[in-house]
């Protein structure tokens, strides 16, 4: 028992130093959502199609992307009714003009985030643990917890819905959530920058296991 207590403690003190010596991308991210959904900020926008082609780009000074409802039926004890469900149609308001769009990848990368373009992702990548307490599943899973909240050093690779490469972007902090309000979009916080990414593969790699 005392050997558990001892590593929480351990644990607890790995993650309290974490948030000492690092910033905060959450704080990044709450600062960047004053303003509503995606607005308040200069943004560009990809449209990509299934297989990864750029086949349409916007940028505009005020953009927003609001998601849409419907009414489905639904049967309970009581009847027939409907149910308001998010619908997979968005609408992007870009300088007071709307595009409705529905199904296509799209990224919106806040003014002056830019992609790696030398970045290769590896084939194979491998790791093997230290032996350090650290690396122990259980204290891993408070500490990246934390770290992701004030923002890691982290590899973002993007591929198209069918798993073709698209872009990568990296940063010494990046922190990352699901859009509660927007279908199926994340949004990234990369060095204080804003990247949403709707409807797309990716995954969010330390950079630490590309070494």
């Amino acid at each position: 028992m005392k050997k558990i207590k001892k590593i929480i403690t351990l644990g607890i003190v790995t993650v309290l130093s974490i948030g000492m010596l690092t910033g905060c991308g959450l704080l990044d991210s709450e600062v960047n959502e004053l303003n509503g959904t995606i607005k308040g900020n200069t943004y560009n926008v990809g449209f990509y199609s299934n297989d990864g082609e750029n086949f349409m780009n916007m940028s505009g000074q005020q953009i927003d992307m609001a998601s849409n409802t419907v009414e489905e039926p639904v049967y309970t004890d009581g009847g027939w009714g409907y149910s308001e469900t998010m619908s997979s149609v968005v609408t992007i308001t870009i300088d007071g003009k709307e595009v409705e769009s529905c199904g296509s990848t799209m990224l919106f990368a806040e003014d002056g985030l830019n992609p790696e373009v030398d970045f290769k992702s590896p084939e194979f990548i491998e790791s093997e643990t230290s032996g350090s307490i650290k690396d122990y599943t259980f204290i891993a899973g408070i500490v990246n917890k934390v770290k992701n909240n004030f923002g890691k050093n982290r590899v973002v690779v993007i591929q198209s819905q069918l798993g073709d490469p698209i872009c990568a972007y990296s940063g010494d902090e990046v922190y990352w959530k699901v859009c509660k309000d927007l279908p199926k979009t994340t949004k990234l916080m990369i060095d204080g920058k804003a990247l949403y990414i709707h409807r797309a593969n990716f995954q969010i790699i330390d950079k630490s296991l590309l070494n």
